[in-house]
């Protein structure tokens, strides 16, 4: 399969990239992190008013969607950029909310608050990411989707821009079902992110070695890091084409394919980025420190690499069962 971006899509990034830009996204994510979301909220605001996260609403509940690739084209561009916050998991909340033909009432009323930006949802499976921010909180139980009366013991993760929390028991009973294919959505805009966070990963490190001297040359002219470079770079461009195709399929096993080679490649450029830093690239006062935790996080949220290797091994013996 071979995926191109439509005019509309690169102009689509190319306005969140400036608008992201122009935001100073560092400082939103330092200030998140320190439990002040004032800055971050009026982040998720523009974005909304971009469309982003009407792209997983339905065109009957005020979204523009459901959009698979425009989202994964949205989310590159939000990892690339470190945004913080629950993205992901309104984009899973609005996922959940409009799988079901059969939605409530209430369900309807949320899907239009995400869709607009008026709302910031979580998911609890069983934790929360930044359930002590979100405006709705939603838990997975048993089978059936809740709305949780709020969350509680928020806990620092390794990526200090996200605080894990539990959903308070209680709520509201949304559905009686869990939509098997909103998982898929949530790894799709996690796999994008990790795209968006390796590459940014790249092009600073690429501009580090292009800087600092050793021997009287710049370290990117030795030919171990253009290899470590490279490496990276192949990683990223091979995990590609396996987000984008799985956005239009958005097959489960297609997805995680592409959640896990996107997740990997954006862990392994991390660490290259890291060992090509020193030791200075780690610390909370370099921004590259935001970027190497959020690799790391992403890593691992919505489906470890093994699960993700499971689902899509599963999916081929499903397929073509082993003769014996």
């Amino acid at each position: 399969m071979r995926f191109l971006p439509t005019a509309e899509q690169r102009a689509f990034a190319a306005s969140l990239d400036a608008m992201l830009t122009a935001a100073g996204t560092p400082s939103a994510v330092r200030s998140w992190a320190a439990g002040d979301h004032t800055a971050g909220r009026a982040l998720w605001s523009r974005l909304a008013d971009a469309g982003v996260f009407a792209l997983a609403v339905p065109e009957s509940c005020a979204g523009v969607g459901p959009l698979p690739v425009e989202l994964a084209v949205a989310f590159v561009e939000l990892g690339r950029h470190a945004v913080p916050g629950p993205l992901v998991e309104t984009v899973l909340a609005a996922a959940l909310l409009a799988g079901d033909p059969r939605r409530p009432d209430p369900a309807a009323e949320l899907l239009s608050a995400l869709a607009s930006g008026r709302a910031m949802a979580t998911v609890g499976a069983p934790y929360a990411l930044d359930g002590d921010a979100a405006d709705v909180v939603l838990a997975l139980r048993d089978g059936e989707v809740w709305r949780a009366p709020g969350a509680r013991d928020a806990r620092p993760c390794l990526d200090r821009a996200r605080r894990l929390t539990t959903p308070l028991p209680g709520g509201e009973l949304l559905l009686p079902r869990t939509p098997p294919a909103a998982l898929g959505w949530a790894r799709l805009a996690t796999a994008a992110q990790a795209i968006g966070v390796g590459a940014a990963l790249l092009d600073r490190t690429v501009a580090h070695v292009g800087r600092r001297v050793q021997f009287g040359v710049p370290i990117g002219s030795f030919q171990a890091v253009k290899h470590r470079l490279a490496d990276a770079k192949i990683a990223l461009e091979f995990a590609r084409p396996l987000l984008f195709g799985a956005a239009l399929t958005m097959d489960a096993a297609d997805v995680a394919a592409a959640k896990g080679a996107a997740c990997e490649a954006a862990y392994s450029t991390a660490r290259t980025a890291l060992q090509l830093h020193g030791a200075i690239g780690y610390t909370a006062e370099c921004d590259l420190s935001l970027w190497l935790t959020k690799a790391r996080a992403l890593r691992t949220a919505w489906g470890a690499p093994h699960e993700c290797r499971a689902a899509v091994l599963a999916a081929a013996l499903a397929t073509d069962p082993p003769h014996h």
